[in-house]
């Protein structure tokens, strides 16, 4: 089986094959657009990728022409020997990953499903969205500070009506240049209003989804998030598996006689780490009685609130992935229950 490493580029990607033995059959470039028909015109081989933006596509080319696939970390690359002694070309790279590839079995991230692809795009343009309102927000109240104007408080949807209000005293009314964001603001309330209703037909229609929201605090965001992320329940063989993928649990400094434990990893997909979180922070301010909540009250009496809240979101992603697993919706005495069986 020969080996090819594609070193992965907007326009053009640097190709290396090499035989099992090492010995190299092919240099050059070839458009990234075209690399679904070199990879046809290939023998079965195992192609070897960098992670980045156009490696899944390129993956599910290789896939799709029953080649072997192994997209790499690229937190793993230079451990290869990728960038040594500060030399660093698409040629060498290729080089490097192809000759790698020829004594070892490089261990490879999950390549998710073009469905879980496309859920996280849609909710990553969502969270892009209300990021550019808040910004929006935040300059406009800015620009009332400094003219002595006080907008009350309320929810995003009805900041251009209170900033309205607080500027209608003003005897030269409002700049145009700040009339133009409150008109951007409305832009993207409507924006965001369609990106939720797709979001909630989407999470209607999906039954995983269902049972997931069935668990307090966890809405259409938090489930489709963690439904992309996860892509497939059997790739973890438990609740600690998915809290470890995910970066929620706690890492460590340990070195000789010296042990040091430190903060969570935050070593997984961050979005989904948001989004857990603000599930926490709901079903402790929402459900108060959820016996999660009382657990988290009986830890922030130890060690804070906002340890406390981590530690439930860490516990919301071990109970999804039971729900999940399982295909049971949340009972609040579940454990409770099992004990006193």
């Amino acid at each position: 089986m020969q080996h090819i490493a594609i070193d992965l580029g907007s326009k053009e990607s640097q190709i290396c094959i090499r035989t099992e033995q090492g010995e190299i059959l092919h240099e050059g470039k070839v458009q990234t657009s075209s690399l679904d028909r070199y990879l046809k015109r290939q023998p079965q081989s195992r192609v070897i990728l960098e992670s980045c933006a156009e490696a899944f596509r390129v993956a599910d080319f290789a896939l799709s022409c029953e080649h072997q696939v192994r997209v790499v970390p690229a937190t793993l690359v230079r451990s290869l020997g990728v960038g040594a002694r500060g030399i660093k070309t698409d040629r060498r790279d290729a080089q490097v990953l192809s000759e790698v590839s020829c004594r070892i079995d490089l261990p490879s991230v999950h390549i998710p499903t073009d469905v879980a692809r496309q859920r996280r795009s849609m909710c990553g343009t969502r969270e892009i969205l209300v990021a550019s309102r808040t910004a929006l927000i935040c300059c406009v109240r800015g620009w009332a500070r400094t003219q002595l104007l006080k907008v009350r408080s309320g929810d995003s949807e009805t900041f251009v009506k209170r900033a309205l209000d607080a500027t209608a005293t003003k005897p030269d009314g409002i700049p145009e240049y700040i009339e133009r964001l409150l008109t951007a603001i409305n832009s993207l309330h409507e924006q965001i209003a369609a990106a939720d209703k797709e979001l909630d037909q989407l999470t209607e229609q999906e039954p995983i989804c269902q049972l997931l929201m069935s668990v307090p605090g966890v809405g259409p965001v938090t489930s489709m998030r963690f439904v992309a992320a996860i892509d497939d329940v059997s790739r973890f063989a438990n609740a600690h598996a998915v809290q470890a993928y995910l970066g929620l649990t706690p890492g460590e400094n340990s070195s000789s006689t010296r042990q040091q434990r430190t903060g969570i990893t935050k070593a997984g997909p961050a979005p989904v780490r948001r989004t857990l979180m603000q599930a926490a922070w709901n079903i402790r301010r929402l459900r108060p009685m959820d016996p999660i909540s009382q657990w988290a009250m009986e830890i922030e009496k130890r060690r804070g609130k906002f340890v406390a809240t981590v530690a439930v979101a860490r516990k919301l992603a071990g109970i999804l992935f039971a729900l999940w697993r399982d295909g049971a919706r949340y009972e609040p005495n579940h454990q409770l229950r099992k004990a006193n069986k």
